[in-house]
């Protein structure tokens, strides 16, 4: 992909270990339905979600800031893994519940000012295999990319990525089971 920085690692945890974590963060996630702001309307998320981090990585999107809740153990421990696999710090997490087929997330860049220039975002799937789209913002010469996000999967996304390609989780046709998605960030505190 032009103007991306993407790199993918199928089975990042293994079966019966990302089960294990499926159940555990399903089981002891805040999970709510959050309502947002688009094109000036109140929505309800079409998913479930929950905002974890370090005290102070306040994160505001359409309309709606999330504060922090207190990591928690099982969280910590994803962290740690995935930040020796990226060789960097996160200090906070975006955890979303794709409950079945009828969950999505609409076409977005994660290009907020709280994550710079450059974020790296690290995205990990746990349960049911959902694909994920890319799409360039500005050149519709080049033809959009689906990745199937598998259980266990890590996708690291850095560099342009987010200021020249959106993504997206769109509806499934078929029917399909639950899937745990946490993307793993960088709030940095501005003035």
């Amino acid at each position: 992909m032009p103007d991306a920085d993407v790199r993918f690692r199928h089975g990042f945890y293994q079966p019966p270990q990302s089960q294990a974590l499926f159940d555990m963060l399903l089981a002891e996630t805040a999970w709510r339905q959050e309502t947002i702001t688009l094109w000036e309307q109140q929505r309800l998320q079409p998913r479930l979600s929950a905002w974890y981090g370090d005290p102070g990585s306040r994160y505001t999107y359409s309309g709606t800031t999330f504060h922090p809740l207190p990591w928690t153990a099982t969280l910590l421990r994803i962290k740690a893994d995935i930040e020796r696999t990226a060789g960097l710090q996160f200090n906070s997490v975006l955890l979303n519940l794709y409950r079945d087929e009828h969950d999505s997330v609409a076409w977005h860049s994660d290009h907020e000012r709280e994550f710079g220039k450059d974020p790296v975002i690290a995205s990990l799937s746990l349960g049911e295999t959902r694909v994920f789209r890319f799409r360039h913002r500005s050149r519709k010469d080049l033809k959009r990319v689906d990745l199937e996000l598998t259980d266990g999967s890590l996708l690291l996304m850095a560099g342009p990525t987010q200021r020249c390609w959106q993504h997206a989780i769109e509806k499934e046709r078929r029917p399909c089971g639950p899937r745990i998605n946490l993307t793993f960030r960088t709030i940095l505190q501005l003035a």
